[in-house]
């Protein structure tokens, strides 16, 4: 079983499970995940929730430190934009590497819905345990 694979099976009973996210493709240069945004994702305005499409983010962006260094690391800064407003439907959201330490990672992140419109963008820094 992989890493990724096994992260998935122990936190769909966590937050992840509670999300409904899912994998769609993972490897050190790039990880995608998926979540069909329904009514329970809304605010009250009636778009996806900001605290969502930042988990969204927040997630791939550790799924890929995972990926690169073979370890889970912590989100110690979290910076989001939000561009356009997200709806019920499918997103996507993508991660990307952009610097490396052997004690922290510094990572990128997007959300886009279907018809690849960018929702928000992200940039994070995650220090792994010693």
């Amino acid at each position: 079983m992989s890493w990724s694979e096994d992260i998935m099976r122990r936190d769909e009973q966590l937050f992840w499970g509670l999300l409904g996210l899912r994998l769609i493709s993972a490897d050190a240069s790039r990880v995608e995940l998926g979540l069909t945004a329904g009514t329970s994702h809304l605010n009250a305005m009636g778009i996806v929730h900001g605290g969502v499409l930042s988990s969204m983010m927040d997630q791939a962006m550790g799924m890929l430190v995972g990926a690169v260094k073979g370890r889970l690391g912590v989100t110690t800064h979290l910076n989001v934009n939000f561009l356009s407003p997200m709806r019920v439907g499918e997103l996507v959201a993508a991660a990307f590497p952009l610097h490396e330490t052997h004690r922290t990672m510094t990572l990128r992140s997007e959300v886009r819905d279907g018809a690849g419109t960018l929702g928000c963008i992200s940039t994070a820094t995650f220090r792994l345990p010693k």
